[in-house]
């Protein structure tokens, strides 16, 4: 009951983050999100290795400290604080849409996952449901945003709920595996951050709907 309660509550402020990094404006404050939403994650895996003796989740964890919390969010802001193009200059998509479609995306995760046998515990049903959650929810950022930055940490949010959906059903998956699943957000981001100031140098923009004119 314990476990449960403290895990269900978390993945609650996993929700909180999510929105807010769709919401907040300034690149920098969005990092610190992110940073916080992968710290949270991280205090997931901590409790599912100690509460269901899951010794492979430890490693996972500690490789999240360092590649989630810490390496890219700094990959992000080494990238982007020199660029002063703000999301606020962008045509946003009213904040009570978003917070609407959230919960909408919430509560179908909810139904969707609500005959799934979890290998834990029946009582970690919300958070499989946030774990799915947080897919859709990037996935909405994606689409949402303008900001190629913002559409970056979407991707991101996709990625935190992969990760969570993997250490509820598959938590006790050999370690090479788990750094292995860790560690591909750096070069994604790396990747999407490269080609990302490549299109702010060339066309001084960050707005994805000006990329509809291929140049050869």
């Amino acid at each position: 009951m314990t476990e449960s309660f403290i895990i269900n509550n978390l993945a609650g402020m996993l929700v909180v983050t999510s929105i807010l990094l769709i919401l907040v404006k300034r690149l920098a404050t969005s990092i610190i999100v992110f940073s916080l939403q992968s710290a949270i994650l991280v205090m997931i895996f901590f409790v599912i290795a100690y509460f269901m003796d899951a010794h492979e989740l430890y490693c996972w964890a500690i490789t999240s400290i360092v590649t989630k919390v810490i390496l890219v969010p700094s990959i992000l802001y080494l990238a982007f604080h020199k660029i002063k193009e703000s999301n606020a200059s962008y045509k946003a998509t009213p904040i009570p849409i978003i917070i609407l479609l959230a919960a909408i995306i919430l509560l179908v995760c909810y139904f969707v996952v609500a005959p799934v046998k979890l290998p834990l515990t029946q009582t970690l049903k919300p958070v499989l449901a946030v774990s799915l959650a947080l897919f859709f929810i990037g996935l909405m950022c994606i689409i949402s945003q303008r900001n190629i930055v913002k559409q970056i940490f979407g991707y991101c949010l996709m990625e935190n709920g992969s990760h969570l959906t993997l250490s509820l059903l598959a938590f006790r998956v050999p370690e090479l595996v788990e750094i292995g699943v860790t560690t591909d957000a750096i070069f994604a981001v790396i990747i999407m951050s490269y080609f990302a100031k490549r299109i702010y140098r060339d066309l001084r923009t960050l707005d994805a709907n000006k990329l509809n004119v291929l140049k050869g």
